[in-house]
């Protein structure tokens, strides 16, 4: 009877020592994986995009009149206020024709003045019949004719005037000197190019958006600008136009950035950054390590879930990334355990052996 309970009972000892012939099986089959489980966040993703500083305010001056430089009253480099003189034409000429302008103008006043007076002469001998009612109404047609000689003559005499003032090139608007295109000396026409003003105090960022991007920026989106000869002196600003059409050779949008406050630090024609804070910062959003993610050849995107040590293949829709985490927008739940590591060799329905706990 004891001979019989022997194997028996040396079999069960070999079992507690070996372990299960089925586990022992199971161990070898099934793979090893770390797991983590999505968590939530808020987030403050910065987009810094490097653009160019340009003027609001660029023009290339040129005069409203032909004729010969005679006097430059700046030169490159020159900081002018609107109205400052900048160039002065010969106005001899047209000097002599105001100066005529301004005589005639005296000779028709004067000679309205005795058509009044021719006028009253007559209305006054006329009461007592001396003069007839014909003569009355000739002496009044020719202080009609004089009082409108008399506004010719204003209108030359303005006219003249006007054409002596555009002797003189003013300055639009505040700003410097660009470029000086004459010389003192030379004859100009009108059109001709004399002199390049730009403004410094009304200065933009123009910076090229992504067109993946460009549908997350708004007039209320947050922005600074860090200029590239000072990167550590940054100052806020504002979006000041989104031009919604593409730039089919790069595929990004024009976006316009106003400074605020002092700008003088942005001088047209230099380059500077500029930071969007994207997000309210307010709402949480779930995230997962970027390496949990495999990606299929359509584009769309999965990742394993371990359920009762089975890896299950699980469809999941994706946002943005956020340093080496991204943004699960869909198709997980904040309790699955997701496979992190060992995913690359799994396939669906293969048993998981867990080397790692999932987070918190």
């Amino acid at each position: 009877m004891v001979f019989r309970k022997f194997p028996f009972v040396m079999l069960m000892a070999v079992l507690l020592f070996f372990g299960s012939p089925i586990q022992v099986l199971a161990d070898e089959d099934s793979v090893p994986v770390s797991v983590t489980r999505p968590y939530l966040a808020k987030l403050g993703e910065t987009l810094k995009l490097s653009g160019s500083v340009n003027a609001l305010q660029r023009a290339s001056l040129s005069t409203r009149v032909d004729g010969l430089i005679a006097d430059l009253q700046v030169d490159v480099g020159s900081q002018v206020k609107q109205g400052d003189p900048l160039l002065q034409l010969d106005a001899a000429l047209i000097t002599l024709e105001y100066q005529r302008a301004r005589a005639a103008t005296a000779e028709q006043r004067a000679a309205l003045d005795e058509a009044q007076r021719l006028l009253d002469d007559a209305l006054r001998l006329r009461e007592n019949n001396h003069v007839s009612a014909n003569e009355v109404n000739t002496r009044r047609a020719s202080l009609n004719l004089a009082q409108a000689s008399l506004e010719a003559a204003i209108a030359d005499q303005r006219s003249v005037a006007e054409m002596v003032e555009r002797h003189v090139l003013p300055a639009p608007f505040d700003g410097v000197i660009a470029a000086r295109h004459v010389d003192r000396g030379e004859w100009i026409s009108r059109g001709d190019p004399v002199f390049e003003l730009v403004s410094l105090d009304r200065v933009r960022l123009d910076v090229r958006m992504p067109q993946e991007r460009f549908s997350e920026i708004s007039g209320k989106t947050p922005v600074n600008i860090c200029p590239d000869s000072n990167p550590v002196k940054c100052f806020s600003g504002t979006v000041a136009a989104l031009v919604p059409v593409s730039d089919s050779s790069t595929r990004t949008f024009l976006v316009r950035i106003r400074p605020e406050g002092n700008s003088g630090q942005l001088l047209p024609g230099t380059s500077a950054s500029a930071v969007f804070e994207l997000g309210d910062g307010r709402s949480r959003d779930m995230l997962l390590p970027r390496d949990a993610l495999l990606r299929h050849p359509d584009g769309s995107y999965s990742v394993f879930v371990a359920r009762e040590g089975i890896a299950r293949r699980q469809l999941v829709e994706v946002g943005h990334e956020a340093r080496d985490n991204v943004v699960i927008t869909g198709g997980l739940a904040i309790t699955d355990d997701v496979v992190v590591r060992g995913n690359e060799v799994l396939r669906d329905g293969q048993v998981l052996r867990l080397v790692e706990s999932p987070n918190p």
